[in-house]
């Protein structure tokens, strides 16, 4: 065997491999690992031009894959936008407003949020009213925490199109003045696009923000990440990145079909040309995307038994179907065709109902098209009914775990007061759903309905379904709580499945690219609680270092 360019010996390194779960050393050539195992086997590699790196008893593991996670959102998030954090006040909000709109020319749309559920009542019946108290001049447009609904001012309702006398936008909710019946400023699901549509980026805004989230990405020792909604200046921004050397990890990319926040449904040969064009060496496209429903907070998600009665929801009318976005026999339709052109789908899907409708969708087209490579995923899977936990095992499909709410955190008492405590300790089952046979994959959703992309706190809330902050005592659903061995494949092997490339990454195995991170922390060893705080010391990509602490 050859000389090794590098060689890392003296420390633990975890593979994920189960035929050679802990290895002493390896060696990388090229970019790909040559060999793991004993540092006495290993360092026969060495030459004269090996690069020697000593660990000196650190910990080694395979680099982090985030499968749900909107890069560009986040980054423009953290570049461009208003952003007072998931715990500040209606207040804390507006002064940031009133703020950015002294600082900007009317001419640039004043963009940001979030405001929660719980300031619905402080922003009164014509929400409008506050910000056009603000400015009447700036267009003003305010996400809520799930990204799903939109806070508009008069202009920039105006802007978009909707009027005082607008009709209702199938899929959507325009909420109404009770007096007039006036568009009131609260735009939600399909209702939202046009007023989304007015907030444009730049490419060079774009291009800076892919450059801040694979670097934010690499900090906490991802080194692939799936973007879960992408129509073609995503598509165009990722691929440009890519060729100019600024995408230094995999990833892929959904191919929106459709989207609430998207407008029409993007037609099946368009999104062939999609992924004909923009596809490049770490961009990976045979993947699409479909919304089924939308999010309890804003009465958008697809539960089969209603929301309570004294939430302010008419319990007695309810219907199941009503709140999906797509009905069953288009959804079918759907999976069919674009399992037939190789598209792996991924169907955002929060409420039980919507989970069941798209697993009956996974097996329409497994009937009509017979088996297939094509795992479809369930993104979110919040809350599986009991019947339908086998069913993903039983389909091949997968349950994404996304957003980080399997332990207390600012939305659990609005869950709570929507759902009832019963169905919210019923969140997240990852220990049910992996007894009953399914893969699980992790993700996210940053910037939508969690403050930060950090997987070592999502890692620990999956051991304890505690949280980290104090702030959110006790537990959620504490009997839905794994083990560190049944944690680390969603984070890193499984999501390697997910992207197609689990013989590529995922783990420390030769021919597969040397992607790892070094902690000087022992995961092994660690206390569950104590994994929130483990940062990687180096991120390694194809064997470079794209990220290192300062620490």
């Amino acid at each position: 065997m050859p000389h090794a360019d590098e060689i890392w010996t003296g420390g633990t390194i975890l593979t994920m491999d189960p035929a050679n779960p802990l290895a002493e050393a390896m060696a990388v050539t090229g970019g790909k690992i040559t060999a793991v195992g004993r540092s006495s086997d290993v360092e026969n590699l060495i030459g004269s031009g090996t690069t020697i790196h000593k660990l000196h008893g650190r910990f080694v593991m395979p680099g982090l894959v985030e499968s749900h996670t909107h890069a560009l959102w986040g980054a423009c998030r953290t570049l461009f936008d208003i952003y007072v954090g998931f715990d500040a006040s209606l207040t804390d909000l507006l002064d940031a407003v009133q703020e950015r709109c002294r600082e900007n020319d009317p001419s640039q749309v004043v963009f940001g949020g979030p405001w929660r559920p719980v300031m619905r009542p402080e922003m009164g019946a014509n929400p409008r009213e506050l910000l056009d108290a603000i400015s009447t001049e700036h267009t003003i447009v305010l996400h809520d925490a799930s990204q799903h609904l939109l806070w508009c001012n008069s202009l920039a309702l105006q802007r978009a199109g909707i009027g005082p006398d607008a009709p209702d936008i199938p899929g959507g909710i325009i909420e109404r003045d009770p007096a007039t019946g006036a568009p009131n400023g609260i735009l939600a699901e399909t209702a939202t696009a046009a007023a989304r549509a007015l907030v444009a980026r730049s490419p060079d805004q774009l291009g800076e923000a892919v450059r801040e989230a694979v670097r934010y990405f690499t900090s906490f020792g991802f080194t692939a990440f799936k973007e879960p909604m992408a129509f073609e200046e995503e598509l165009r921004t990722y691929q440009t990145a890519d060729q100019c050397g600024d995408l230094s990890m995999h990833m892929a990319a959904h191919i929106v079909h459709s989207s609430p926040l998207g407008g029409n449904l993007v037609p099946y040969d368009a999104m062939d040309r999609l992924r004909r064009t923009y596809a490049s060496e770490n961009v990976r496209l045979d993947f699409a995307k479909l919304f089924l429903d939308g999010v309890a907070p804003g009465f958008t998600a697809s539960f089969i038994e209603p929301y309570l009665a004294e939430s302010g929801y008419d319990a007695a009318l309810h219907d199941p179907d009503a709140t999906l976005l797509i009905p069953p026999a288009e959804l079918n339709d759907m999976l069919i065709q674009l399992d037939r052109r190789g598209f792996t789908v991924k169907m955002h899907a929060v409420g039980d109902n919507a989970i069941r409708k798209g697993l009956d969708a996974i097996a329409a087209a497994r009937a009509a098209n017979g088996p297939s490579d094509m795992r479809h995923e369930i993104a979110h899977s919040s809350f599986v009914s009991d019947t339908d936990l086998c069913r993903f095992n039983g389909l091949n499909a997968v349950a994404e775990v996304s957003p980080k709410m399997w332990y207390p955190n600012p939305g659990t008492a609005v869950q709570k007061a929507l759902l009832g405590t019963d169905r919210v300790e019923k969140n997240h089952r990852i220990a049910d759903l992996l007894a009953a046979g399914a893969e699980v994959i992790y993700g996210s959703d940053w910037p939508a309905s969690a403050p930060d992309a950090n997987p070592w706190t999502g890692l620990a809330g999956m051991m304890t379904r505690r949280s980290v902050d104090p702030n959110f005592p006790g537990t959620l659903a504490p009997n839905q709580a794994i083990s560190l061995a049944n944690a680390l494949p969603i984070f890193t092997s499984n999501g390697a499945r997910s992207l197609g490339m689990e013989h590529e990454t995922g783990s420390i195995q030769a021919g597969k690219w040397a992607d790892f991170i070094i902690l000087k922390e022992d995961l092994l060893n660690t206390q569950p609680m104590d994994v929130a705080a483990i940062r990687p010391q180096r991120t390694y990509w194809k064997g470079r270092v794209v990220f290192e602490s300062c620490d």
